[in-house]
């Protein structure tokens, strides 16, 4: 696809050195990579070229049909552009040596790949908060993250400004901001369609109102990883100069290899990462990465997110049943686990952050009679004790039929009750066995539509 003509005569104003490999880029096809999951040991996965600034990430020389491999439903691998993997990289610099657990907000998030890579770069036992304003790409968030398995993760969904509610709360805030989306339009049609100077110009007022709102939520002393996929400077090195005038913050240098071709930032004197087409294998990117100043001086007031009252009266406003959870469902989680359980509505959830502002909750299941259905999200979770379930594992086409909802028959000796299917030495989902037949638990949201022709 090539850029079109305005907005090549726009950016050239910019008198970029890369413009040429830009363009002739424009006419190869986008890259495809996946990330594997660093806690979810798969006996087959894609496999390809090394991506060079993450080492859990292959290049793949063509598409697969990614739809119709368990593994991913399993949450073994995600499938994500090299440009954007780039977050892992930059969070273990800047945690390196500090095994500390930290508190993490992504507030930008859906559909969850900057996520589950910053994820795994965290140090273990890191409570991660992932935000996403757009309802639907929130439930997508939802899923991905659920596949991916790590626990201690919150998804909220709503406007950044909610995090001026809790000032100085998160030690790391990754911003990859709504932008024009130029970085995009080697891949999406979409995006040269509706690019224009205005949009430029909507999409910076934007991102300042997001970097004003999470300036205040970052702790002193704290990190702000900033990123978009588009190329203009207004959006981009003049977003992290505003940072740096209005609220003093300090630029941070991210070690790079000069084999990797990162381009360097297009204007003022600050460090930046570009990620150019032509130059690396992806898509556009822009990252750059500042430091909030240490203000001892400075005390925050943090509001409750707890709503006010005691017993029934709270319950009723939260929702939450004045029944106790099922005793028996502490077993599904791994032992040593510092949890509170509470039945909200149907669901038996897990608390795993008790007493946090934003707690990260693992649904275990659902009320149905006597019955505690376990949950999807149980199962992928790392926090699952599959040593509760008596387990049954399918071949590939037993697991797809699986994942398409379908009926499932299991061997003759199978016990009867709740089972967890495993598919290549990992949970793939519930049934329930009752003898002839075994019911299909999979969420049908998530289930495959498609066919494998």
């Amino acid at each position: 696809m090539a850029l079109p003509d305005h907005y090549v005569s726009y950016l050239s104003e910019y008198n970029p050195p890369w413009m040429s490999k830009l363009i002739e880029a424009m006419s190869a096809e986008p890259t495809v990579a996946v990330r594997y999951n660093r806690r979810k040991h798969a006996e087959s996965r894609p496999d390809g070229c090394v991506v060079p600034w993450c080492d859990d990430a292959r290049l793949l020389p063509v598409r697969l049909p990614f739809t119709f491999d368990p593994a991913l439903h399993q949450g073994a691998y995600y499938v994500q552009d090299p440009s954007s993997m780039f977050v892992g990289h930059v969070v273990r610099q800047l945690t390196a040596g500090s095994p500390a657990p930290l508190t993490v907000l992504d507030a930008c998030a859906a559909p969850g790949g900057k996520t589950t890579a910053v994820i795994d770069a965290l140090p273990d036992g890191s409570h991660v908060v992932a935000n996403e304003f757009v309802p639907k790409r929130a439930a997508v968030l939802k899923e991905n993250l659920a596949k991916w398995g790590y626990p201690l993760v919150c998804v909220t969904q709503g406007d950044t400004s909610r995090f001026r509610e809790t000032p100085g709360f998160f030690d790391l805030v990754v911003a990859d901001v709504p932008c024009s989306g130029e970085g995009m339009m080697r891949k999406d049609a979409e995006a040269v369609a509706q690019w224009s100077p205005g949009l430029v110009k909507q999409c910076s007022a934007l991102q300042k109102e997001i970097v004003d709102n999470l300036w205040l939520a970052l702790k002193p002393g704290g990190y702000m990883v900033y990123s978009t996929c588009t190329f203009n400077p207004l959006e981009n090195e003049r977003m992290l100069a505003y940072m740096r005038q209005e609220y003093g913050a300090e630029p941070v240098t991210i070690p790079v290899d000069p084999s990797w071709n990162i381009a360097p930032a297009l204007e003022g004197n600050m460090p930046a990462y570009r990620f150019i087409p032509g130059l690396i294998q992806g898509e556009g990117l822009f990252m750059g990465v500042v430091r909030k100043p240490l203000l001892s001086s400075v005390v925050f007031s943090f509001k409750s997110a707890k709503p006010k009252g005691k017993g029934k009266d709270r319950d009723k406003r939260k929702g939450v049943k004045s029944v106790a959870a099922p005793k028996e469902v502490a077993d599904w989680l791994l032992p040593g686990m510092n949890v509170e359980l509470h039945v909200d509505g149907a669901k038996v959830m897990a608390c795993l952050t008790p007493g946090s502002s934003y707690p990260a909750k693992l649904e275990l299941g659902e009320l149905k009679g006597r019955d505690v259905v376990p949950s999807q999200q149980l199962a992928l979770s790392d926090a699952l004790n599959a040593a509760a379930f008596p387990q049954v594992d399918v071949d590939r086409t037993q697991a797809l039929e699986y994942l398409r909802c379908e009926a499932i028959s299991l061997p003759a000796d199978s016990p009867r009750g709740f089972a967890l299917l495993t598919y290549a030495g990992l949970p793939l989902g519930f049934v329930k066995n009752i003898g002839n037949r075994a019911n299909n638990l999979y969420p049908r949201p998530w289930r495959i539509l498609s066919q494998l022709h």
